[in-house]
């Protein structure tokens, strides 16, 4: 069986109220469980959220997996966040296998989910797919995200019939930023709203495992995951989602210009790592550091 298809054979889903009891049985077993996107629908069935964030490089992943998030994206948002770009649109296929690969090296239990970026699948279904083979065996991801509806429906039956697991999103794409002109909320409009939930139908029919959906009001979102089976996970979208994604850095306060309504920071870190540097200035040029204990 290929590593492939060994990550994705079936593992067994312990629910959380079932995993005291378990320990208590089996003292002596130690489980490392993996997250498959087969537990991801089981977690959907027990109605348990799904936790999702972002991880560009390997320091960070190690962290997020050691807490134990369920699904690290490597997003195109690494363009914003790491390159200092204004849109998703610049980061080049090269540059997200670079930092999916650092990802998948510091990860032991969550599903490492990567970005298509701009220009890579959206009208060339046989370039998606030479795209994701790239991902997949350069940087051993798990699967890989595409934005957009039916209006890619041939790129990602080209990538799912290779067998390779594909994560639709909806709402409000960032790589159609200068088609919408703005990043404000999305199927606000009758219109626009029937049409996501007709592209969410489309996408669970022809297998992508689980969708983001973006910045759309929240009674859609409840709507939409209501009427598929696989997992909704929003961002910006409200509670009623199967799951919740941020971008780590703004999760983190590491972007701190970055407040839209649908972020909870949870801790400063900008400030935080700006005044330890500071610190540490003052005690180089003062020759407080290193001291008689830090020196061989």
């Amino acid at each position: 069986m290929s590593a492939i298809g060994n990550f994705f054979s079936e593992i067994p889903y312990i629910a959380p109220s079932l995993k005291l009891n378990y320990t208590k049985m089996s003292v002596q077993k130690k489980v490392i469980k993996r997250i498959t996107t087969h537990i991801l629908q089981e977690m959907k069935r027990n109605d348990e959220p799904i936790a999702m964030l972002t991880a560009y490089d390997y320091s960070m992943a190690r962290i997020l997996d050691a807490a134990g998030i369920d699904i690290l994206l490597v997003g195109d948002s690494a363009s914003n966040v790491m390159h200092g770009h204004e849109t998703t649109l610049p980061i080049t296929l090269d540059q997200m296998i670079d930092h999916a690969a650092s990802v998948v090296r510091a990860v032991k239990r969550a599903l490492v989910v990567v970005d298509l970026p701009f220009g890579n699948y959206q009208s060339n279904p046989m370039l998606a797919l030479e795209s994701t083979v790239r991902i997949m065996k350069e940087s051993g991801a798990h699967a890989v995200k595409m934005e957009g509806g039916a209006e890619i429906s041939k790129a990602i039956k080209k990538v799912l019939t290779a067998g390779v697991p594909v994560m639709g999103h909806l709402g409000l794409t960032p790589q159609s930023i200068y088609k919408f002109g703005t990043y404000t909320v999305r199927a606000k409009e009758k219109e626009e709203a029937r049409k996501l939930k007709e592209d969410a139908k489309k996408l669970e029919e022809l297998g992508c495992f689980a969708i983001v959906v973006e910045k759309v009001p929240a009674k859609l979102t409840k709507e939409v995951a209501a009427s598929v089976d696989i997992p909704i996970i929003g961002i910006g979208g409200g509670k009623h989602a199967d799951g919740q994604v941020l971008v780590t850095h703004d999760m983190l306060g590491i972007t701190k210009d970055f407040q839209p309504r649908f972020l909870r920071t949870y801790l400063s870190l900008f400030e935080e790592i700006k005044n330890a540097t500071k610190s540490y200035i003052k005690d180089v040029k003062s020759r407080d550091f290193p001291d008689d204990s830090e020196q061989y």
